[in-house]
């Protein structure tokens, strides 16, 4: 098997080609970006002589076609949606297998913010994400579709739950990657960058579809908040959480939920702060006039805060899982629910979101290269893992000491 990660450079993709350098069963593992200084760091890091470089410039189509003819799978690992709709576009058109970590749903994508993505000429955004996947469908190829943490292991173990009941009438998936208790007290917001902020920033202020007594609806982001309390493993903390995009394609693949909504959680506080940064128009993408120039002020935001919410030293992040699916079993309501309490690793120095992230989306491009995922088009992680390679999954997951707790009971 040979694979090929697109910003192997990042510290998810990192995880990613950790991980597959690896096993055994992986010939190569190439890694993708703009910078050889980069890519050169990735490579020594990693320590594998499967690690083969790749200075590229991905919105070159015939050179990025080229290159992906030598490889058996390709994972991306951008948080740009301008140049991972780019790279899909060449994997689909070339036959080429791809696992995608954004956390969008390309046959329906998200009109919002679109942050410079190109669609075809005359279609629409929709009719876009159909060509995608009918294009997929015509040269033979899988394409995953947002595959990682949330969405990723977040809808394989909802839709799991909504596999074992009978009837399903509801689920949440509450789902969020925050800073550890002592690292929370020393950044703004409660919180610490593991990922582009700058992404986060977008699904803070979007509209986004639920399902809502049947219907599906579109409501404003941080809608909806809820406290919880976690006390699985060994934890008893007190979190929030609020309503994002973050698996938006369960609105189109199990439509027969009467309730359904992701919320991305986050310690106390953190909700609070962003609603006055929202007051004070600091999140607007609008420029404005400053004295004899026009600035954007989330650009301006993120230039000030970006610094004071890298890691310092000692600090560590925790990744959360606490999804809940409700309905009927055997004539009986039923709720079953799934946890995770997940803590960086500091042997290797990957975060826990590189880890829940990069390591799911490695697993599940070795089951696509092995053919244990053979389905073709756009495939949403629900629907790509069931049955026995759900086991197997859970499985993989723990090998990676990534622990799922799920807990079925009356309700």
């Amino acid at each position: 098997m040979k694979i090929l990660v697109f910003g192997g450079s990042g510290a998810i993709g990192k995880a990613v080609t950790l991980d597959l350098a690896k096993d055994g069963k992986i010939e190569q593992v190439g890694i993708v970006g703009r910078r050889r200084s980069a890519l050169a760091e990735t490579a020594k890091w990693v320590g594998s002589a499967k690690v083969k470089i790749h200075p590229l410039d991905i919105l070159d189509k015939a050179k990025t076609k080229s290159l992906m003819g030598k490889y058996d799978v390709g994972v991306i690992a951008l948080p740009d949606r301008r140049t991972s709709y780019r790279l899909i576009e060449s994997a689909v058109e070339a036959g080429f297998h791809i696992v995608d970590m954004l956390e969008e749903y390309h046959r329906r994508p998200d009109a919002y913010e679109i942050e410079g993505l190109i669609k075809k000429k005359g279609m629409t955004l929709n009719q876009y994400g159909d060509w995608i996947h009918e294009t997929a469908l015509k040269t033979k190829a899988t394409f995953l579709d947002g595959m990682g943490f949330a969405p990723g292991i977040s809808n394989v173990t909802v839709g799991e739950g909504i596999r074992k009941l009978d009837e399903a009438e509801s689920a949440v998936a509450r789902v969020g990657g925050i800073p550890n208790k002592e690292a929370a007290r020393k950044h703004p917001l409660r919180y610490m960058i593991t990922w582009a902020f700058e992404h986060v920033l977008r699904e803070y202020m979007v509209k986004l579809f639920v399902i809502k007594n049947g219907k599906v609806v579109e409501v404003d982001a941080l809608s909806d908040r809820e406290r919880f309390r976690f006390d699985k493993f060994g934890q008893d903390e007190e979190l929030t959480c609020a309503v994002t995009p973050g698996m938006p394609s369960f609105i189109f693949t199990r439509t027969k939920l009467r309730d359904f909504a992701e919320k991305t959680v986050r310690w106390p506080g953190h909700y609070d702060g962003v609603d006055t940064l929202k007051d004070c128009g600091l999140l607007d993408i609008e420029p404005v006039k400053h004295k004899n120039a026009k600035i954007v002020p989330r650009e301006f935001l993120l230039t000030l805060i970006r610094p004071r919410l890298k890691p310092q030293k000692g600090d560590t992040d925790v990744c959360v899982m606490y999804n809940t699916v409700i309905g009927l079993k055997d004539g009986r309501r039923t709720k079953i629910e799934y946890f995770m309490w997940d803590t960086a690793d500091p042997k290797t120095g990957l975060s826990s979101m590189a880890r829940v992230t990069g390591f799911p989306v490695a697993i599940c491009a070795r089951y696509i290269a092995s053919g244990e995922i053979s389905r073709r088009g756009i495939v949403a992680p629900e629907d790509a893992i069931s049955g026995d390679l759900y086991d197997k999954f859970m499985s993989d997951l723990k090998a990676r000491n990534i622990n799922i707790l799920e807990e079925i009971k009356p309700f």
